[in-house]
């Protein structure tokens, strides 16, 4: 299918590239977030009238994300769980509980910018993880697990 990208897509294109995609990808995930939009004659010359409006926005988040990027480098967020005694979590620290800790610092943070390659954190410690705040701005965090018996 092809369709035109309403905002910068990681890996896919930039603001206004019209290209291909799998139509599952196109009608379930980039239509409905509002990123990209069937390519036909209609949305083109729709697409072009919005243009600078696109770009405004678009420019807006990127200065957004850079402020907050700003607040969030080198940042250490400390959350306690339950632990045994040779360090491993009963349960685990996940995305939801980093951006809660993160949101009781003041700095709002979706839970789906939180990047955990290795998954949640099951050992105490401290765990270097990135925030990806925009498909261009990223922000390095640790985050310290302490354990209480």
């Amino acid at each position: 299918m092809q369709i035109i990208l309403l905002e910068k897509v990681v890996n896919l294109g930039q603001l206004g590239d019209v290209v291909k995609v799998k139509d599952g990808y196109a009608r379930n995930f980039l239509i409905p977030k509002g990123k990209a939009k069937r390519a036909n004659a209609a949305n083109l010359a729709e697409f072009q009238a919005r243009r600078a409006e696109l770009e405004k926005v678009q420019a807006a988040a990127l200065t957004a994300a850079t402020e907050k990027a700003a607040k969030l480098e080198g940042l250490m967020v400390q959350i306690t769980q339950k632990a045994g005694v040779d360090g491993r979590l009963f349960g685990s620290v996940t995305n939801h509980d980093i951006a809660d800790a993160l949101k009781a610092q003041g700095i709002e943070v979706e839970k789906g910018d939180i990047r955990m390659p290795l998954g949640p954190l099951k050992q105490i410690g401290d765990h270097p993880l990135v925030v990806d705040l925009h498909t261009d701005v990223q922000a390095n965090i640790t985050v310290s697990v302490l354990g209480e018996s």
